[in-house]
């Protein structure tokens, strides 16, 4: 019995290992000071003197944010860089607000796993195996969805009303890469002749996707 009961402590103890994702917090707080010029996995601590209750609070993400862009969705992240006592913690939130037909175009969180809340609207969503597998589904108010970590994965606003969700990650930072804007509106440039191989393009065509994916100058 003891034996079985050691067996289920350490099966539970590696799923556990397997799911985290950020490492555990050494101490109660540790309130990233963003300004410091030390280099860690993360943010080095404030001094506890200079904590203030602001270190814990964002109300970014109350209301919709305007939207005014191509792809008619906008993202408000609430991570560390936003609230600086998420540090450590292993979790954060974010906002995605769509318009009618507004997608979050197809990207990676390559340190997290993410879940949605659908507050508003209905979306199709949907994310890609490393078999090359689709999971797909509709989605509408009150409904939940997972995107596991590292995966490729988009939600595409298909109703007539604007939409809007709460994403979940268990990361302080779970960090984007927007598949066609690391690809083709990278610095430096990805060279032309990796892109025309890799899709199949001409020249011509990999210049123009580059040329409306470059960020606007202001």
């Amino acid at each position: 019995m003891a034996a079985k009961f050691l067996a289920y402590l350490l099966v539970v103890a590696a799923l556990s290992t397997v799911a985290k994702s950020d490492p555990d917090p050494l101490q109660d707080i540790c309130v990233a000071n963003a300004s410091s010029g030390v280099k860690v996995n993360g943010f080095p601590c404030k001094n506890d003197a200079d904590v203030t209750q602001a270190d814990f609070f964002f109300g970014g993400i109350a209301k919709p944010a305007v939207i005014n862009n191509t792809v008619g969705s906008v993202v408000t992240g609430a991570n560390v860089m936003q609230i600086p006592g998420l540090n450590t913690l292993g979790v954060s939130l974010s906002r995605i607000d769509y318009l009618p037909g507004g997608l979050n175009p197809p990207h990676t969180h390559p340190r997290a796993t993410e879940i949605i809340f659908v507050l508003e609207g209905e979306l199709d969503v949907g994310f890609i195996t490393t078999a090359n597998k689709l999971y797909t589904k509709s989605i509408k108010k009150g409904d939940v969805f997972v995107f596991p970590k590292g995966l490729v994965h988009f939600q595409k606003n298909n109703g007539y009303q604007p939409a809007s969700v709460i994403a979940g990650f268990n990361s302080q930072l779970p960090g984007t890469q927007a598949i066609a804007a690391t690809l083709f509106a990278s610095t430096p440039a990805v060279p032309d002749n990796v892109l025309t191989k890799a899709f199949q393009i001409s020249t011509q065509e990999v210049g123009q996707i580059k040329s409306r994916l470059a960020p606007k100058k202001s």
